[in-house]
């Protein structure tokens, strides 16, 4: 991407023109009396379609279903269409309309899906079970002894390699099983940090056990 150039005043860089059914969205729901309101239902209708399959798609890790999973859909659907009208001044017609609105959708069922981990009381916080890691990674259980010596060298690896938020992240994800919607929402990040912060941690890890002999070296892989 090239940069832009800071002598450019923006007020002459035009915006995309928005394809004609974005650009009739907009002029209805910037509009007012019974067009608008129309429109809104026409955007709730979809907003909440979006975020009945992003619940539907995420929410059996949390253990929610049925009317639980609905009401959090309906929540979802309303709080994206009035973050979608506070920031409707911000589309810039780079794709459609409802692309751009779907978004919003899917960002209020992320948040709330996070938070309605952390409501739940039997939701165990900070709780290192080496004893769990076999099973996470699918042993059989036949096998669970062979996995000791790996598994002792694998915590000494997470104690000594890993900074404290890769740690935190690691534990997190793969002894505590937390939802990744959830863990953003606990932490006040976002995915993508969630995600660079847990490829740096298992590239530790592995380097670690692959000096340690418990794991053979891939020259295939880049450091």
């Amino acid at each position: 991407m090239v940069p832009a150039d800071p002598a450019v005043d923006e007020r002459q860089v035009e915006p995309a023109r928005p394809d004609p059914e974005s650009a009739e969205w907009l002029r209805a729901l910037r509009g007012g009396g019974a067009e608008r309101e129309a429109a809104l239902e026409r955007l709730h209708a979809l907003l909440l379609r979006v975020a009945r399959g992003e619940v539907r798609r995420r929410g059996g890790l949390l253990g929610a279903q049925g009317p639980e999973l609905d009401d959090l859909a309906h929540q979802a659907a309303a709080d994206a269409v009035l973050a979608v009208l506070d920031k409707i001044g911000q589309f810039r017609g780079e794709s459609r309309f409802t692309t751009w609105a779907y978004k919003f959708a899917v960002f209020e069922v992320s948040n709330k899906l996070g938070r309605h981990f952390w409501r739940r009381p039997t939701v165990p916080m900070e709780t290192e079970d080496w004893d769990r890691l076999p099973d996470r990674f699918g042993v059989d259980p036949a096998r669970h002894s062979e996995w000791r010596d790996l598994a002792a060298a694998l915590r000494k690896a997470v104690d000594t390699e890993l900074t404290a938020h890769q740690r935190r992240i690691f534990v997190a994800l793969v002894l505590d099983g937390v939802p990744l919607d959830a863990l953003v929402v606990q932490l006040g990040s976002n995915r993508n940090a969630i995600y660079k912060a847990m490829f740096d941690a298992r590239r530790k890890l592995r380097a670690a056990l692959v000096a340690d002999g418990y794991l053979h070296h891939d020259v295939s892989e880049r450091p």
